[in-house]
């Protein structure tokens, strides 16, 4: 039986999710099926020898221990660490960079600028919002008017436009399938969130991010927002711990998402788990 080492922060507190309460439900599911350590991502590196495969969930936003988590990414990737997602995604993994480059490539996402002489092309909206590259769950995140941008000037900084949209909306990935979708039909209230039917031309408009991410393994969200018109933009392309809203879920797809998950986690081969890479960590 695989051991996993679980990696969540039972005690972050993020607005209108519960974390203790989706990591704790899912490891109580995959101790049916692997030895299961849970783990805090601020105490990773002394454990990286005690199982076969690193699980990497809900931790919250890692600005908070960023010096720690940079040496834990060398680490796994020196010592060739099986990680559950795997570190080689191109989205929030590595900030929000990608906004930028999906942009310049020409896909559809939310225009984005990061200096305040380049916001003509964000439109005219009568106000921004302004991110930092590397944050998450709204740590940092400012909503100014025009004035205000003017006069704050941020560096190194995310500037978008506030888009009066429809509604926001998740596609949810387990390596390439698509799990499910769920979407917030009261805007102003972002997780309140209930199950959507997603048609194919929006299975289309999502999947083309995660081709573009190349992920080896893990789970990604995608989301998006409608526009007025019906079109969508990609807000945000979550490819490190995505809170996946199991609870939010009917109980079919629910079961249908945990027994993927588990299946996943099963297949990834033994071979790569190695006697040597053991001996490494023990070093």
């Amino acid at each position: 039986m695989k051991t996993i080492l679980y990696l969540t922060d039972l005690y972050y507190v993020a607005k209108g999710r519960k974390y203790y309460e989706e990591d704790l439900y899912i490891t109580s599911r995959l101790k049916e099926h692997f030895n299961v350590l849970i783990g805090h991502p601020q105490q990773a590196l002394s454990f990286l020898n005690t199982a076969d495969i690193i699980v990497y969930r809900n931790i919250g936003c890692v600005l908070h221990f960023e010096d720690y988590y940079r040496e834990f990414l060398k680490t796994v990737e020196e010592k060739n660490i099986i990680t559950f997602n795997s570190f080689d995604g191109k989205g929030d993994q590595q900030g929000k960079q990608y906004l930028l480059d999906l942009q310049d490539e020409g896909y559809a996402v939310i225009p984005t600028a990061v200096d305040i002489y380049e916001i003509e092309k964000l439109g005219n909206p009568q106000k921004y919002i302004v991110k930092l590259m590397n944050g998450a769950d709204s740590v940092g995140m400012e909503i100014l008017n025009k004035e205000e941008l003017l006069a704050a000037n941020p560096k190194g900084k995310l500037i978008q436009p506030l888009i009066d949209f429809q509604y926001e909306v998740s596609f949810y990935y387990l390596n390439d399938t698509f799990q499910y979708a769920l979407y917030a039909p009261n805007k102003e209230k972002r997780w309140e969130l209930i199950e959507y039917e997603a048609t194919q031309e929006d299975l289309g408009f999502a999947y083309q991010f995660l081709k573009w991410n190349n992920m080896e393994r893990g789970i990604t969200r995608v989301d998006a927002c409608r526009l007025k018109d019906g079109s969508l933009l990609l807000v945000e392309l979550e490819d490190l711990n995505p809170f996946l809203s199991l609870n939010l879920l009917s109980e079919e797809k629910r079961e249908d998402f945990l027994r993927n998950f588990i299946e996943a986690l099963k297949e990834i081969p033994e071979t790569t788990i190695s006697e040597s890479q053991r001996l490494s960590l023990l070093n």
